[in-house]
């Protein structure tokens, strides 16, 4: 395999994990979201 093809193939493969991680530690630290309780409605006031 030439050198250059070396270099590309690294530089493919850096950024995949780059984006890869950012967007993973982007979820994991995103502020926690209150959701819905979605049996409320389905409850029987007695």
């Amino acid at each position: 395999m030439s050198f250059s093809a070396k270099v590309m193939m690294i530089a493919a493969q850096l950024t995949v994990t780059v984006f890869t991680a950012y967007f993973f530690f982007r979820v994991l630290l995103a502020d926690k979201r209150k959701e819905p309780d979605s049996y409320a409605e389905n409850d029987q006031e007695v």
